[in-house]
């Protein structure tokens, strides 16, 4: 009985071979994303090691801040080099020098200075060669291909006294991942004199070695951390160093890994919904031939594991093709994202096919097949053998048997999900968004539990419109998708879940944006604000006086910020306040704002216990004094508080600029940006901008956040779109005969393909329609929870996304209809009618 199991199985694949590999491109696409984010991260991994090693290679010891040690100075450097069996020993620090752009403008570079120990510099040569002279520079090649610098050309760098410097490039390098790659920042080497000229007083944050000869690591390491005792400062080995900083390199590539594979999840999910509908419907179908088996004595068991089987077939295959699909999405992925990975302007692409991500590819492939087709196994057990004398029961019958039992579990999920979402509703910030959004995906189980009830209400509304415009064939349409409930909602459930994402994600996102744009038009009521291009340099105080002096300025409002201990305040001209700087009161009067007090943000106040009429002690690294509250303010750009400019230079004496500079101009005013720019030309730290400026930055960088998670969540979609056409396809199978007698009663090829595609369409549009309505209603929660006394988020619904969502979803449809509304047509009459 054994060999006849297994002939009857692999016969059965034989002969469902197109409906099988059908079946298996929703597991293909998942395990494709799944191996494409594995192979990403090692590829992250291994790229970070392999430039990282630049950084590490002959280092023999380290020596590092720790303690109270503020930096590694000459004398100690001196130590460090006198130490018996060190050959050579070289500082590591950085120094801010803005680079001068072509434009005339600062932008922020790090410079390093170059080290005298050839094998110990963490930077490969390019082109050209390195700065032999104090008035010569190298960079890295992303910053002369983003700067289009060229060597033997000039490189404007900026003094600490804003003078600008003039330098000749004489090579380019390739940097290794450390903190100065990690930064952002331009990258620039010097010689030592030149580097030490831009900060005399700049200690350095490491001090790397080699060991001379006779000497190992360990003893070289030893010697020096004996000439170092005292001083707070930290003594690795090469080797130690190396595994410290690589662990760290691992844990980012992982964060990463593990915020891609969430969406790998969302996708396997969707795919096994897909493949339990599909063996759902293969084990429907096959009724009578698993009756048959039984008749000629097929145990239960025997029929279950002939369905795994088949599961366990397509899971290989899927897992195979999903496999290589793998190394696809990750070159693609890589592709797009990889300049930020290795810092260059041409990323390389590395496929790293690991055993695990093998195993993992066919685990998971396998796996979540075979457990998707767990329940319609056990289900295809449990038809007896005289089913294969008779028709199958009327599946709605199944469905009213079941539905207090979903009820009931849909309520439990329902009210679970509701108190995780008014728990996080009392949590604050990130806390509130990741509790309320673990509420919303609870509730969503609940709508997924209780989908086959709701099948037969949205299918009557949403039918309404299609029976009015297609008569008969959208009649028969929505009788057919409303017929089995169970099997409609399952293929509807698994584009619900992708819709309610992407739903959720663009209306949060949106909604964001919105709120910023209107924080960015109550505190910018300014016509320009005036900021430095490099964050670490002040603005200078001249150009308040020089803006200010201009014809077509009416006002300016320079702002700087005061640095307290655990704290920080912001400082604004007092007669600013209430025209170009105005924070919402709740208690106090900002006109009361002087020398000699502060005015505190809310939140800040709760925290101090500070009221109206409480006295803040603040202490800064150049001065301290006691403030009297006298209002208790929110808002934007607020710091912790709010004084005058007179107190900040009280607290501060050196305070020497500003950080922005807010420009009000006067009416009627022709050409008035240029009239600003005369004057802020003069500055290259200078850089002007205006409230529409502004939010278009911020809404770029929001859209393209967003385009980014579409394109993740995207992958989802199309899955449960395979679904729907897989669903059909089978459908028709099942209905051969049916579709058959329709023609036979005047039904013709165009309306039965009409039929088809309507009943594509009203699955879709179900699944969507249900999606947007729980996307829009978790947006509004997570927007709820995320809003603060200082930032209301205000919900935005896009109703231009929604639609195209909508209209993406009917056109999906339509087209996923195509091949099973082909096949139908093309049956003819008397085969379909001979049809079993």
């Amino acid at each position: 009985m054994r060999e006849l199991m297994l002939r009857t199985i692999l016969a059965g694949i034989k002969a469902r071979t197109a409906r099988l590999v059908l079946s298996s491109v929703a597991i293909a696409l998942g395990v494709a994303f799944v191996t494409g984010t594995l192979v990403l991260g090692d590829a992250m991994s291994a790229g970070m090691r392999e430039e990282f090693a630049k950084s590490a290679r002959n280092v023999d010891f380290a020596v590092t801040m720790s303690g109270d040690a503020k930096g590694i100075g000459a004398e100690e450097l001196a130590k460090i080099r006198r130490t018996p069996g060190v050959a050579g020993a070289d500082p590591r620090g950085f120094v801010p020098v803005p680079l001068i752009t072509s434009a005339g403008k600062a932008k922020p570079a790090l410079a390093v200075p170059l080290g005298s120990t050839e094998k110990l510099r963490e930077y490969d040569l390019s082109t050209g060669r390195y700065p032999a002279s104090d008035n010569e520079v190298a960079v890295d090649v992303r910053t002369a291909s983003t700067a289009k610098l060229t060597v033997g050309g000039p490189v404007t760098l900026l003094g600490k006294d804003e003078q600008k410097r003039e330098f000749t490039l004489v090579g380019t390098y390739q940097q290794g991942v450390g903190e100065m790659s990690m930064s952002g920042a331009d990258h620039l080497v010097l010689t030592p004199a030149a580097f030490q000229s831009f900060d005399p007083e700049r200690l350095a944050y490491q001090a790397v070695g080699v060991a001379a000869d006779g000497y190992t690591q360990q003893q070289v390491t030893d010697a020096v951390a004996k000439a170092l005792e005292g001083t707070g400062l930290r003594v690795q080995t090469g080797e130690e160093l190396t595994a410290d900083t690589l662990r760290s390199i691992s844990s980012q590539a992982a964060e990463f890994t593990a915020f891609l594979l969430a969406f790998a999840v969302i996708a396997l999910v969707v795919a096994a919904m897909v493949i339990y509908n599909t063996f759902t419907i293969l084990v429907a179908q096959r009724t009578r031939e698993l009756a048959l088996m039984r008749c000629v004595g097929a145990s239960r068991k025997q029929v279950f594991r002939s369905v795994l089987a088949e599961a366990v077939v397509m899971g290989f295959a899927a897992s195979v093709i999903g496999l290589f699909g793998g190394l696809g999405v990750s070159a693609l992925l890589q592709q797009l994202i990889g300049g930020f990975v290795t810092g260059g302007a041409s990323p390389s692409v590395q496929l790293p096919l690991t055993g695990t991500t093998v195993l993992a590819a066919f685990g998971v492939g396998v796996l979540v097949t075979v457990l998707a087709a767990v329940l319609p196994a056990r289900r295809a057990t449990r038809v007896p053998p005289v089913a294969a004398l008779r028709s199958q029961p009327d599946s709605s019958e199944e469905v009213s048997r079941t539905g207090r039992l979903r009820v009931l579990l849909a309520v439990l999920l329902g009210v679970g999900g509701a108190g995780v979402i008014v728990l996080g509703l009392g949590l604050e910030e990130q806390a509130a968004m990741m509790v309320t959004g673990a509420g919303t995906m609870i509730v969503l189980a609940a709508v997924l539990v209780l989908g086959p009830l709701l099948v037969g209400p949205v299918n009557r509304a949403l039918g309404v419109v299609p029976r009015a415009l297609f008569g008969v064939p959208a009649k028969l349409a929505s009788a057919n998708a409303g017929r089995n409930p169970k099997r409609t909602a399952a293929t509807t459930a698994a584009l619900m879940i992708g819709v309610t994402i992407v739903a959720m994600v663009t209306v949060v996102a949106n909604s964001a944006k919105e709120t910023a744009n209107a924080q960015i038009d109550e505190r910018m009521p300014a016509d320009y604000t005036v900021t430095s291009s490099v964050p670490s340099r002040l603005l200078p105080a001249e150009l308040a006086t020089q803006l200010a002096a201009s014809p077509a300025v009416e006002r300016v409002a320079p702002t700087a910020e005061v640095v307290g201990e655990g704290a920080y305040f912001v400082a604004v001209a007092q007669d600013s306040l209430g025209n170009l700087f105005r924070p919402k009161v709740e208690s106090g009067s900002l006109a009361d704002l002087k020398a000699g007090t502060i005015a505190v943000r809310s939140d800040y106040a709760k925290a101090e216990g500070l009221t109206v009429g409480s006295t803040k002690a603040v202490k800064t690294e150049n001065g301290s004094g006691d403030l009297k509250v006298v209002a208790i303010v929110t808002g934007q750009r607020l710091g912790d508080g709010v004084v005058t400019l007179e107190t900040a230079k009280a607290l501060n004496p050196e305070l020497a600029g500003y950080d922005s500079i807010m420009v009000k101009l006067k009416p009627g005013v022709a050409d008035s940006r240029a009239a600003v720019e005369q004057v802020t030309d003069t500055s290259p730290l200078a850089v002007l901008d205006s409230a529409a400026e502004t939010k278009e930055q911020l809404n770029k960088q929001l859209d393209q956040v967003l385009a980014f998670v579409w394109a993740m969540i995207g992958l989802a979609v199309v899955i449960a779109l395979f679904g729907i056409a897989n669903t059909l396809t089978l459908s028709v199978l099942e209905r051969t005969r049916e579709s058959a007698l329709l023609r036979a009663l005047g039904l013709t090829r165009g309306q039965l393909r009409l039929m088809l595609v309507v009943e594509s369409v009203l699955m879709a549009v179900m699944g969507a329609a249900i999606g947007l309505v729980l996307g829009v209603g978790f947006g509004w929660v997570i927007t709820t929870a995320v809003s603060t006394d200082a930032v209301a988020v205000v919900l935005t619904v896009p109703f231009g996304q929604i639609a195209a969502m909508l209209g993406a979803a009917v056109v999906a449809a339509v087209l996923a209809a195509a091949l099973p509304a082909r096949r139908a047509a093309r049956t003819s009459v008397v085969a379909g009618m001979a049809e079993a």
